[in-house]
């Protein structure tokens, strides 16, 4: 009976070896697999601050300004000037009430089921 549990316990203790064996080998693998990413996003940081110097560099106005005028035929285009974005004054003023009549007229055409925004665009020769 001793001799048999002797037995059994010795092989227990051998699974049991090769089982910490085997865990031991994995965590190894997956501490070489973090390291290994770890370097990989490492190089991949170090490029990404490459790539935003380079940015830094190509998109200052005295870097793009000699391109610019050497290709101005081609581009079309011309400095912005001030009266492009318009003035103050020619914006609509606020109306000083609601026009209620418009409104009434809008929801009586909702309620007859006639689209508005369908009437505009057939107006306008939008289909």
């Amino acid at each position: 009976m001793i001799r048999s549990l002797n037995i059994l316990l010795i092989f227990t203790s051998i699974a049991m070896l090769a089982g910490v064996y085997a865990v031991k080998f994995s965590i190894e693998g997956t501490a070489n697999e973090r390291s290994g990413l770890t370097a990989h996003i490492e190089d991949q940081e170090a490029e990404l601050s490459l790539l935003k110097a380079d940015w830094a560099v190509l998109s200052q106005p005295g870097y793009i300004g000699p391109i610019v005028e050497r290709h101005q035929d081609e581009l079309a285009i011309a400095p912005v000037r001030q009266k492009q974005f318009g003035a103050f004054a020619d914006l609509p003023m606020r109306p000083a009430r609601p026009d209620t009549a418009a409104m009434d007229a809008l929801f009586q055409a909702i309620d007859a089921g006639i689209d508005p925004i369908d009437a505009i665009l057939e107006l306008e020769g939008i289909e």
